[in-house]
């Protein structure tokens, strides 16, 4: 320790502050004690240009490396030497600032220690006389480096989170717990539509009125933050100043005091409209039909789940009907899908309005559509509705410039009576709907145990028919065509089933089955391979001049590469394709023309033959059928069998076969079986016929019988 005693100015400052027992202790020793044992320097110094030291404490080592002996009267170091040359002037003016004024000082500037490193310190000392009477500054330097550099990181992070708020691009807010902005960045201003920060504040001085679209919102959010302390993607709808709305998702902490009161609210904001846009565009999607925009299979789940809770809570029915429209495929095949899904839409349209707003329309798939009619007040309410629904969907539509009419069959099931769940009602309106489309066009039908039958019986064959395919229980039939003289030049194939489980099933039956649950082009692509090899077999047998003809489905024949899969299948077999006709309806050719046009062009150019099926029966145009390349008109069976009765049917017939004629088409009439018939056909210039007058179709097997008995000798 310094052995050094302050020198007597010091003593009467602490005297001052002496208790009774001061006289009965060592004053001078307790002074030197205290003065050499404060974390800091206590000095004498004269006003001169070193500031030479006349007393250092022993806190001179810690604080600047130097011990008092080396400090005084300047031996290796002076007070001015130490303090860093940058702040020897701001120093030296504010000490004599005080000196000229007699008064107390206090500065803060950087020491340079022994060793180098540079310091904070806090001087603070008065211009007193010492014995001599001359001018001295006594005082006091501690080191404040620790409180400096905390300041500074303070004011740094201070800045830069100030810089953050002002300049992000994202919303930043503080708010009063009940509800008043307290403080808002630039990017929270423009969010909300106002100009600056002041202005917001301002202008949404209630935020729960003013801010939020939903009643109750802010009275939300508060509890969350009085339960958890904090929100996460608290997402809601805001009215910006202009009164538009936007979305917005709300990240937010509870500041609280010292003493664990909650003092107020920040966080920041997000714009997320896109966000919510887009997943309330894909709800939507999921749960509507792109087309008709009316709900699909997912929504009808849960309108029907909200239906029969209603009905079970007042205890009344409801009703679900099955809507199949009648004449939805002819349209789709001779107009075109454009023209389809233009109907599908009207009719969408028109079953809307004639259901009530507690009602439901909903868009099953295809062209069959489901209502599920809540609060039933009788069968009375519910037959007036199903009247309503057939006449609007009757009314006529006009297509591509053409007055279409479509009727629908619908099957109605009865909740809870005929079920409680979605799959159970639409399985027994299905039935129903089926069972309608049996007694006719335009018909509804209302569920019945013996139709869950029926129903069953369907599902039944329609799993056969599956696995007819699969097992080779179909095969083909062949029925002549033939000549005035009951010649044969060609064939039709036709194909036939065998069931294992039902027996031999008609056509009538497992055809249109097929069409509906899309088997169809399997099994056209099936008749089209067996009747290409046969034929192939009577070329190698000397019959080199006649052909098959196969039926093309319509989703065969909108196959893409149609014409390769028919070379294809014209090379397995070794078949030339003169030896092959191919026959298609009139609504194929009347969907898509170009297309349809193109198709037929390839085919041609590879020398198949081409006929049109059931003409008369559709929409054709002479215009239409002079750009497509055919060679054969077939006249439907309905107009060969009253030909001879001298009705309409001669009258079209006629109008068919001149038609022909025009184009130079050859013509087949079909459904031929009574003598009078082809009389009539011969003389109105039929080429070819065929019918049971002439044979009915024949295995395979007897077909080289046939020939041999009926082939020019």
């Amino acid at each position: 320790m310094n052995d050094s005693a302050p020198p007597p100015g010091f003593l009467p400052v602490l005297r001052k502050h002496r208790d009774s027992a001061w006289n009965d202790i060592d004053s001078e020793r307790v002074l030197q004690v205290l003065v050499h044992n404060l974390e800091g320097m206590v000095f004498r110094c004269a006003i001169d240009e070193q500031w030479t030291m006349h007393f250092v404490s022993d806190g001179s080592r810690d604080l600047t490396g130097y011990c008092p002996d080396e400090l005084e009267n300047n031996k290796l170091a002076s007070l001015e030497t130490i303090t860093h040359p940058e702040d020897r002037a701001m120093v030296r003016r504010k000490i004599m600032v005080a000196a000229a004024n007699n008064g107390r000082y206090r500065v803060q500037y950087r020491i340079v220690h022994r060793k180098g490193a540079v310091k904070w310190v806090l001087e603070r000392g008065a211009v007193v006389l010492d014995e001599q009477g001359r001018r001295v500054l006594e005082g006091f330097i501690e080191d404040v480096t620790e409180q400096v550099l905390s300041q500074r990181q303070l004011a740094d992070a201070e800045l830069r989170y100030r810089s953050i708020f002002e300049d992000s691009v994202v919303g930043m807010f503080q708010t009063s717990i009940d509800g008043h902005y307290l403080a808002a960045n630039k990017a929270l201003a423009q969010l909300y539509g106002y100009e600056s920060p002041v202005a917001l504040i301002e202008g949404l001085s209630d935020i729960a009125r003013s801010l939020y679209v939903a009643e109750g919102r802010r009275e939300e959010f508060k509890t969350l933050m009085r339960e958890h302390g904090r929100v996460s993607d608290f997402e809601s709808e805001v009215y910006r100043r202009d009164g538009s709305r936007i979305w917005i998702s709300e990240h937010a902490h509870v500041v609280y005091s010292p003493d664990g009161e909650p003092l107020y609210y920040e966080g920041t904001v997000e714009d997320v409209t896109a966000q919510h846009n887009y997943r309330q565009q894909l709800e939507y999607q999921a749960t509507h039909d792109p087309l008709t925009g009316l709900p699909n299979r997912n929504l009808l789940q849960d309108r029907l789940q909200q239906v029969l809770r209603l009905a079970q809570r007042r205890a009344t029915k409801g009703s679900l009907a099955f809507v199949d429209l009648d004449n939805f495929k002819f349209v789709n095949d001779s107009l075109g899908h454009g023209a389809g899904d233009t109907l599908l839409v009207e009719v969408a349209r028109r079953l809307k309005a004639c259901l009530r707003e507690s009602d439901t329309v909903a868009r099953y798939g295809g062209d069959e559509f489901v209502l599920i009619l809540g609060d039933y007040g009788g069968l009375s309410d519910t037959l007036h509705i199903l009247h309503r629904v057939q006449d609007a969907v009757s009314e006529p539509i006009m297509l591509d410039g053409q007055e279409v009419r479509v009727n629908c069959s619908l099957g109605v099931s009865v909740f809870p009576d005929d079920g409680v769940d979605l799959e159970v009602l639409l399985r027994h309106a299905d039935a129903a709907m089926h069972h309608a489309k049996k007694l006719g066009k335009g018909q509804f039908q209302f569920y019945t145990e013996s139709l869950n039958v029926a129903a069953r019986d369907r599902l039944a064959l329609d799993s056969a028919l599956r696995r007819a395919l699969e097992q080779d229980e179909l095969y083909v039939v062949y029925q002549p065509k033939v000549d005035a003289r009951g010649r044969p030049f060609g064939f039709e194939a036709l194909v036939r089933w065998d069931s294992a489980e039902f027996g031999s099933v008609s056509p009538v039956r497992f055809i249109p089955l097929a069409e509906e649950n899309g088997l169809i082009g399997q099994l056209t692509w099936f008749v089209l391979r067996a009747a290409c090899h046969e034929a192939a077999r009577w070329r190698a047998a000397g019959h080199e001049r006649l052909r098959v003809a196969v039926n093309i489905s319509p989703s065969l024949f909108r196959e893409k590469d149609l014409a390769a899969l028919v070379r294809s299948v014209l090379e397995e077999a070794g078949l030339p394709p003169g030896n092959l006709e191919l026959e298609i309806t009139e609504g194929m050719l009347m969907g898509d023309v170009q297309r349809a046009l193109a198709v037929l062009d390839e085919l041609k150019a590879m020398g198949v033959y081409i006929a049109v099926d059931d003409f008369g029966t559709g929409y054709s145009s002479l215009a239409y059928l002079k750009r497509f390349p055919i060679d054969i008109l077939k006249v439907d069976r309905s107009f060969v069998l009253e030909c001879d009765q001298g009705n309409g049917g001669l009258a079209i017939t006629r109008a068919i076969v001149s038609l022909a004629h025009s184009l130079n088409l050859r013509v087949v009439a079909e459904g031929v079986e009574k003598q009078t018939q082809l009389a009539v056909l011969n003389a109105l210039g039929c080429e070819e016929f065929q019918g049971y007058l002439f044979a009915r179709p024949l295995p395979a097997a007897q077909l080289a019988g046939y020939l041999d008995e009926k082939s020019p000798k």
